[in-house]
């Protein structure tokens, strides 16, 4: 792959010039408490408050509005565990474009009943013995669909992006930028913005600590694949990166760090009680690195993405101990 295969600067702005007037411009919160948490100044971009409850409305609905005539009237496929999959449908049904949905067994009820909601088609995998993409790969041939998969797609990225082109805009240049990391497509995007809005601001993805074949990769300097971890954060749940994502990750982003699911969920009451935020274990990813680098932030201004809010309640509350 070169470098002119990969999304710029220039397609995050012309992704949020198609996404005016669709996506949420969401809010920048700040709390005065985690700033002295931190001593620091730190701003949480609030992407559990998009369209369909996460940053996914935005790659998905950029993606899908440059179809052709034809590839709207064919209709979509994509995979997904579940932020993904509702972006898709619900901006295939915006559009007029039929959606089908490859999820896992195991997705949260709340968002596989979402993408049927916006009517999406369901077909169910088993995410530890079964192929998503191949199940994708197949129905998109078997059926003319056109496959968006959930991070490696220069339009995907692009659309991610304009969070912190959104973030950057508001807040004017960070010192310290922390995103949820799954298979990189708000990592990318997100340093893409970074890198144009605030050149010195330093970008950090976040992974579970289950499962952190980024940080493994960014390490070795290729891509490395792992099993499908164990961890609360479905959304972050992928096995590697792509080859897009990757490449740019390499690039400009200044490393990889983990967080444990224990400490996922201690952010997640801290965001629910104090800052009145119903935020999934994946979106509390940032927050959660930023607090166990807090010696190293003292004094900087921090951006945090919060990367969705889409969790069934019954187990929002197992997970606090409600």
């Amino acid at each position: 792959m070169t470098a002119t295969e990969l999304p710029t600067y220039a397609d995050v702005t012309a992704a949020a010039q198609r996404l005016a007037g669709h996506a949420h411009r969401t809010p920048v919160i700040t709390s005065r408490t985690v700033d002295e948490d931190l001593g620091a100044q730190v701003f949480f971009k609030c992407e559990n408050l998009q369209r369909m409850g996460a940053f996914k409305f935005r790659g998905a609905f950029n993606a899908l509005s440059r179809f052709t005539p034809e590839q709207r009237a064919a209709g979509v496929v994509a995979f997904s565990s579940g932020n993904h999959a509702q972006a898709v449908a619900l901006s295939a049904r915006l559009l007029g474009i039929p959606a089908t949905i490859v999820m896992p067994k195991d997705a949260p009820a709340a968002k596989v009943a979402a993408t049927q909601g916006y009517g999406g088609q369901v077909v169910f995998y088993d995410r530890y013995t079964e192929d998503r993409e191949q199940i994708g790969r197949d129905l998109a041939q078997r059926h003319g669909l056109t496959l968006i998969p959930p991070y490696d797609h220069p339009d995907v990225i692009a659309g991610q992006g304009t969070a912190v082109k959104e973030l950057l805009e508001e807040t004017g240049p960070l010192d310290a930028l922390f995103v949820p990391l799954g298979g990189g497509g708000l990592l990318s995007g997100s340093a893409l913005a970074a890198r144009a809005l605030a050149p010195d601001c330093k970008v950090y993805g976040v992974e579970p600590e289950a499962g952190n074949d980024g940080q493994q990769s960014l390490r070795r300097g290729e891509i490395v694949r792992i099993d499908t971890p164990k961890t609360i954060a479905d959304g972050a749940q992928t096995q590697y990166l792509g080859q897009h994502t990757f490449a740019i990750i390499r690039r400009d982003v200044d490393d990889i760090l983990t967080a444990s699911d224990a400490e996922l969920v201690e952010c997640m009451g801290f965001m629910a009680s104090r800052m009145k935020l119903v935020v999934e274990p994946t979106g509390c990813l940032g927050y959660a690195a930023a607090r166990a680098q807090r010696e190293s932030l003292r004094g900087l201004r921090v951006g945090i993405v919060v990367s969705g809010g889409n969790v069934d309640l019954p187990r929002f509350c197992e997970l606090l101990g409600g």
